[in-house]
């Protein structure tokens, strides 16, 4: 770090200023963002492949889980005062608002699913720790290049304890589901027109 580089104080946004900013028209609807850690991030948009892994997804969580969770896409959840990211895919615990009065928060989260196409790094190197840090109980990052699926669980104030690459086929239950059986199989396999 250089001399110069010492003085240099960064403006952190919080939440309430980051939602003012969408309402005051700075950040567009149409724009890609979140807020990470105070700082606004621009994502990648969505393309086809990204958006059907996702609602592929979306399909198998909502028939695994039934009523027992509610699966929340590409919506934001709360972590804190500085942070709002918007996973893929989320299972929440049930609410019968179904949280039109207050964003979830972490203590509402069962399970995050990222599916990573351009944005793998990201999702490693930012999203992981804000997450664990947050005490999400689980995420699963799912690398669409790859064909890989990876479970972390046991969150820690440092990353997650418990990593694990897993192997083709995926059936898993979300450690906070056990009663949730999710199939993901056939995930990677070529639809017929």
């Amino acid at each position: 770090m250089s001399a110069s580089e010492d003085h240099v104080k960064r403006r952190l946004l919080n939440v309430d200023e980051y939602h003012s900013m969408g309402v005051a028209g700075i950040l567009k609807p149409e724009e890609r963002v979140e807020l990470i850690e105070g700082e606004i991030i621009e994502i990648a948009s969505i393309g086809a492949a990204h958006a059907g892994w996702t609602a592929r997804l979306n399909y198998l969580l909502q028939s695994a889980v039934g009523e027992e969770a509610l699966v929340w896409v590409q919506n934001s959840v709360r972590l804190s005062r500085n942070s709002e990211p918007e996973p893929d895919l989320a299972l929440l615990y049930p609410r019968k608002d179904f949280y039109a009065d207050a964003l979830p928060e972490a203590s509402d989260v069962l399970l995050i699913i990222e599916v990573a196409q351009s944005s793998l790094r990201y999702d490693q190197d930012r999203k992981l720790p804000l997450y664990a840090r947050h005490a999400i109980p689980e995420v699963w990052l799912l690398d669409i290049e790859a064909k890989a699926l990876t479970q972390y669980s046991k969150p820690t104030d440092f990353g997650y304890d418990s990593v694990c690459q897993l192997e083709q086929p995926w059936r898993l239950t979300p450690t906070l589901l056990p009663q949730a059986l999710i199939d993901l199989s056939a995930v990677f396999e070529k639809t017929s027109d």
